[in-house]
């Protein structure tokens, strides 16, 4: 497939040796990710569950992506 056909909004988030891609087209996604692997030989971890100490919140049927602060929140408290 031509980068001409590719269209769409592409968000990558990358922090030390993490990257994160998300976007509104899947097929622009996996050929981007194909590319990463290819170039910086990086490995699909799959579905992100937790970024930061933080749980990644999904809803497909409602379009909803969300953080939940709980597990990094008690991880802090332990601290004190």
């Amino acid at each position: 497939m031509s980068r001409e056909q590719l269209t769409g909004t592409i968000l990558i988030a990358l922090y030390v040796d993490d990257t994160l891609l998300g976007g509104d087209n899947l097929e622009m996604i996996e050929a981007i990710k194909k590319w990463l692997s290819y170039v910086f030989g990086i490995k699909d971890m799959s579905k992100v569950r937790y970024v930061l100490g933080m749980k990644m919140v999904r809803n497909c049927s409602k379009n909803l992506l969300g953080l939940c602060q709980e597990a990094y929140i008690k991880k802090l408290l332990e601290c004190f």
